[in-house]
Order: structure tokens, then sequence, then C-alpha cells
């Protein structure tokens, strides 16, 4: 996994950028809100970003760094299946509390139209690597099945989050996603465990 201090202002922009963006809305956070609350400067800012549009898909970054934090405050001998439902429940509870709805329905529209590299897809995210540690883990555990490649378990997991994530957009959030990943999660998951007779 990526260090931690790769690239540590770029970081303290991006998460000074998303608080910023929940307490007073995107439309009302401009780029000197971000340098001042980020504490760096304004040659720094422009050195990673573009300008404030260009955040918006810094949200991967925040998802990897949160499963990052997460990672180590998992017991070693929690059941891997129970760990990717821990994982969920951590990330979504971040979102619900900390990610403006409007800005992540918007993250999620420019992935259908982007034609180049889409972030969320990218197989080199910290957010990948731990699932497929996870994946890994589980079948060498008797855990999660092995009849499927790890590439095709996290890839499963992964599709389950957007899913959820998406319907919440299209509802407006007007759920607890939290709750209710809480109750489909298991559900969806359900056939990564060894099946009878395998």
């Amino acid at each position: 996994m990526p260090s931690k201090n790769k690239n540590p202002t770029k970081k303290k922009i991006v998460a000074a950028a998303w608080k910023l963006f929940y307490e007073q809305g995107y439309d009302d956070t401009t780029v000197d809100d971000i340098i001042r609350e980020s504490n760096t400067s304004k040659g720094s800012f422009y050195h990673y970003f573009e300008g404030k549009d260009a955040l918006l898909s810094t949200l991967s970054l925040i998802f990897d760094e949160k499963y990052e934090e997460l990672m180590e405050t998992i017991p070693p001998e929690m059941n891997s299946f129970d760990k990717l439902l821990y994982l969920n429940a951590e990330l979504f509870e971040m979102v619900e509390n900390t990610i403006p709805l409007e800005l992540l329905a918007r993250l999620y529209s420019t992935q259908l139209t982007t034609r180049g590299d889409k972030h969320l897809l990218d197989r080199n995210r910290t957010y990948y690597k731990v699932l497929r540690k996870i994946a890994v883990e589980g079948q060498e555990r008797g855990e999660l099945r092995k009849d499927l490649p790890v590439n095709d378990l996290t890839k499963l997991y992964a599709l389950c989050e957007r899913a959820l994530l998406y319907d919440w957009c299209i509802c407006e959030g007007d759920y607890s996603l939290k709750n209710y990943a809480a109750e489909m999660m298991p559900r969806f998951l359900q056939h990564l465990k060894p099946q009878a007779g395998s």
C-alpha cells in the first residue's frame, strides 16, 4: 500500500476542500478558502490542481485514505466476510456525514461521461489493494469461496458499493445510507461465502 506520507501537501488540500464543500457548499467555497484551510500556498494548490473543479475527482483519494485508516483498526482475527461489512459500514457512515450528496452525484455523472481513465475503477487504488488483500486472506482461511478469482470477488464487492451509493444519490439521500447498506450488503455478498460442497 502507498506510504502515508506520499504527497502530504496534496492530501492536506484535498481534505480541506472536502471539509469546506461539506460545511459551506461547493459553490460557496473558493480556491482561496481551500488554501487558507489547508495552510498551503497558491503555488502548491495549482501545482496539483487546475482549479476547484479538478477536486471533484479526488473523492476516490478520500475513500482510499479512509480505507487505510480503517485497516489499522480491524482485528487480524476478524472473519474476512465481516471485515468487508465493517469497511462498508464505516465508509458509508463517513460518506453520509461528510460528503455533500450533490457532489457525490456530480462525481458519478462525470464518471459516466469520462472517456479517459475512470479513477473510481483504477485497480491501483488503495481501495482495490485492500479488497484484494482481504479476499486472498478469506480464501486462504476458507472464509470466502475459492472457485472465483480474487479479482472477481473484489469487483463484485465494489459493484455492490457503487450500486448502493448510486441508488442513494438518485433517491436524494432520503434514507440512511449506512443503515440501508447494513441490511443490503450481507444479502448482496452472501454468495461470496463458500458454497455447500465446495
